[in-house]
């Protein structure tokens, strides 16, 4: 379901980037402002970029297939990266072309028009890019993440662009124009370098810190007693699906079902959690009496062995060791 969502918000994007595209192009015509053209060259990406980025989430929402085991979801992270990409070059040539203009000055006219068009366009871009952040980290899309980034960075260029035509307006020195637009210039071409790096981190599949503390932290505090320890975990994404590969360990007298029961649990509060779609490739390990029982709280457990001394809060530091707790 929320593949579907976040396509039908995607084709909004892209329709509502098109429209903004318009009216600042219609700006700079009316001002042949250097620093309003910046901002209109950067609505072509968000148009170009928002289009690719619709056709990736089509395709992530694609199921498995023999030739795709894991999925589609990789592709957003080449959207991603795309997107990036033309996110600095747009950057570069705004710097370039803005240098141009500090030397050849161009005659700035009908400001407050300008300014009308574009700060109407820098709210509509700021409020999108919100919603559209907001929406990916809630469905885990790298995509729709790095596309409200895009449009939020898009709003406070634009902020800054405004407070440059008006002091052109109070002060009538054109140069302004042209410095206002190679400081945002170079402000885009950070924000796309950002961009892509992360991109490039998902593609190499670079473990998410941010994502893994989320989960870490919430399995901690839904914490059950069977729960004795967790080690080796790692979570890969495939666009806005996880998949997650880690060792739990259970009491050694489980049977097979019970174990499983019990990682069905952790699954399920994962999934609510996150909201988001997860697969599980989990080792089961039995305990191992009497070193594990010091850190083990299960109170009817019948074969304790030792008694339990302390609780090993689940950090990254040791979840993501490939070693079980209890045993030094």
């Amino acid at each position: 379901m929320y593949q579907k969502d976040n396509i039908k918000f995607q084709r909004l994007v892209v329709i509502v980037a098109f429209l903004l595209l318009i009216v600042k192009f219609a700006a700079y015509i009316i001002t042949h402002s250097n620093a309003i053209l910046t901002d209109a060259l950067e609505s072509i990406v968000n148009v170009v970029a928002g289009s690719f980025g619709l056709y990736s989430l089509i395709l992530a929402s694609k199921p498995k297939d023999e030739r795709h085991p894991y999925g589609h979801g990789k592709i957003e992270f080449i959207s991603a990266s795309i997107e990036g990409s033309m996110i600095l070059i747009a950057g570069i040539v705004i710097v370039g072309k803005s240098v141009f203009n500090l030397f050849f000055p161009q005659t700035v006219q009908n400001i407050e028009s300008g300014i009308l068009l574009v700060g109407i366009a820098g709210i509509i871009n700021f409020i999108m890019g919100r919603m559209l952040e907001r929406r990916g980290k809630k469905s885990n899309s790298l995509t729709l993440i790095a596309g409200g980034k895009h449009l939020q960075s898009d709003g406070w260029s634009t902020a800054g662009l405004l407070v440059g035509l008006f002091l052109i307006y109070l002060f009538k020195f054109t140069w302004i124009d042209s410095a206002v637009a190679i400081l945002f210039g170079v402000y885009i071409c950070y924000e796309g370098y950002k961009i892509v790096r992360k991109s490039i981190g998902g593609i190499m599949d670079e473990a998410d810190t941010e994502l893994l503390s989320g989960i870490i932290d919430t399995l901690q505090k839904n914490r059950q007693d069977n729960w004795i320890d967790i080690h080796n975990m790692r979570v890969i994404k495939y666009g806005a699906n996880l998949h997650f590969d880690c060792h739990f360990t259970v009491p050694f007298y489980f049977t097979v079902k019970e174990g499983h029961d019990e990682l069905e649990k952790i699954e399920a509060i994962i999934h609510k959690s996150h909201e988001t779609a997860d697969e599980w490739f989990v080792h089961i390990d039995a305990c191992l009496p009497p070193k594990m029982c010091r850190i083990c709280k299960k109170k009817d457990c019948l074969v304790r062995k030792a008694a339990f001394e302390y609780e090993v809060v689940w950090k990254q530091e040791n979840v993501l060791r490939n070693r079980k707790h209890g045993l030094d």
